[in-house]
């Protein structure tokens, strides 16, 4: 199975923009045959939390029909970062597009600190079970809570996969930790960044990918977009930039 995650430069606020991006890359990641590909936290609006409370929506938006449509189409999973909305709040949420299913929605769980006063927590874990893989998703600061990846690996997944906006700093930090997660159960492990300027910070990229061993395999640079895919059953990977 071929797992795609793409690094983008999102255009702060501008979801229409940002949609035409991320088609950009799902088309080049579909060209290389990749079965899903997952982007960045908050990608479609940028990592912007002042912006996420007007920004937010539901899963069934139709400005998002494209990605349905490419899924059903070109049977490829497609994990899009946006702000969700609830009644109780906003979320940190990934729209989940699979072939001919109903759209999935999975909400950060685990917040920062500095995030709370524009976000409020998910609940529940979603699983993508595809061929002989099962994934679970993250997103950002929870990759650093140890019970999200016991989590992960107590219901069967042999595949982690971490949208994130993160800086240099927090990109050196976050490498560290999923090398040892996929050392420590044995799981493929991906992360997905962006580039750019987002928030008060600049995205630092080196969107990555370690095999179950923890050896890191492939790693984006911190200045183009571009896609890395990964294929668990022959070990290959494709890297490519924009």
């Amino acid at each position: 199975m071929k797992i795609c995650v793409a690094q983008t430069r999102p255009v702060k606020g501008d979801v229409r923009t940002n949609i035409i991006a991320h088609k950009k890359l799902i088309d080049l990641a579909i060209y290389n045959k990749a079965n899903s590909i997952i982007f960045p936290e908050l990608s479609l609006t940028g990592y912007e939390p002042e912006l996420a409370k007007d920004l937010a929506t539901d899963k069934d938006d139709n400005r998002f029909n494209d990605f349905q449509e490419i899924s059903d189409s070109k049977h490829v999973t497609i994990g899009v970062g946006m702000p969700i909305k609830s009644d109780a709040g906003t979320l940190i949420g990934m729209i989940i597009f699979q072939p001919n299913s109903p759209r999935q929605v999975y909400c950060k769980q685990h917040l920062h600190s500095d995030e709370y006063p524009y976000f409020i927590n998910g609940t529940g874990q979603v699983f993508l079970n595809e061929s002989k893989n099962k994934t679970a998703l993250a997103i950002c600061y929870e990759l650093s809570i140890p019970e999200h990846s016991l989590n992960a690996f107590n219901n069967g997944a042999n595949v982690y996969i971490a949208s994130v906006a993160k800086t240099t700093g927090g990109v050196e930090n976050a490498c560290g930790t999923l090398a040892d997660i996929a050392r420590k159960y044995s799981m493929t492990v991906f992360m997905a960044n962006c580039i750019g300027h987002c928030d008060n910070f600049e995205s630092a990229g080196t969107t990555s990918v370690w095999n179950n061993q923890g050896n890191l395999i492939g790693q984006l640079n911190d200045r183009n977009e571009g896609i890395l895919i990964f294929d668990t059953d022959t070990q290959q990977l494709i890297q490519e930039i924009i």
